[in-house]
């Protein structure tokens, strides 16, 4: 076919190799795409898989209680794990925030203290504004608060605010 001026037209592609081609391209991008999740985040080890069975329990059928590392907020070792905290804050008041935190004495913990330092510290953290604690300078800040209201209200028999999760929502 030519045109008025003598030169041949550009035949345009159709569209079924058009698809065509977007689906082969497609299907390797995905393909690729599975590989490289396969060497970045591996499968978890058979070995691991089958020494625990459906609903957790292992094979000799016995119920696994806690899987993992072994938790060190105990009593036998002055550690007590405080209930989580979750609350607004001040401003934005849409805004909550979620904190677990553990007490570690020095001596035998009491259980009675550590209640009354778990309400201060949820008192406390109602009045705290977004602001405040933003960034890694301002988590500092929290936390050096809620030590100083900890040794204030166990006069030094706390010696140390574990801090396990902080969650702004």
């Amino acid at each position: 076919m030519e045109e008025l001026d003598g030169k041949p037209s550009a035949k345009k592609p159709s569209p079924i190799i058009t698809i065509a081609a977007i689906g082969v391209l497609t299907l390797l991008a995905a393909g690729g795409g599975w590989v490289l999740g396969g060497l970045i985040a591996p499968p978890p080890e058979n070995a691991a898989a089958a020494a625990v069975g459906p609903a957790g329990e292992d094979q000799g059928g016995e119920k696994k209680k806690d899987e993992g590392l072994p938790h060190i907020a105990t009593e036998a070792n002055g550690i007590v794990q405080l209930e989580p905290i979750t609350t607004n804050l001040a401003y934005p008041s849409e805004n909550w925030i979620r904190l677990e935190v553990a007490l570690q004495f020095n001596g035998a913990p009491d259980v009675t203290l550590s209640e009354q330092i778990h309400q201060d510290i949820a008192g406390y953290l109602k009045t705290v504004s977004l602001q405040q604690i933003q960034g890694p300078r301002g988590f500092q800040y929290l936390k050096d608060d809620i030590q100083e209201r900890v040794d204030l209200r166990s006069e030094g028999r706390v010696t140390n605010v574990i801090f396990r999760t902080f969650v702004i929502q």
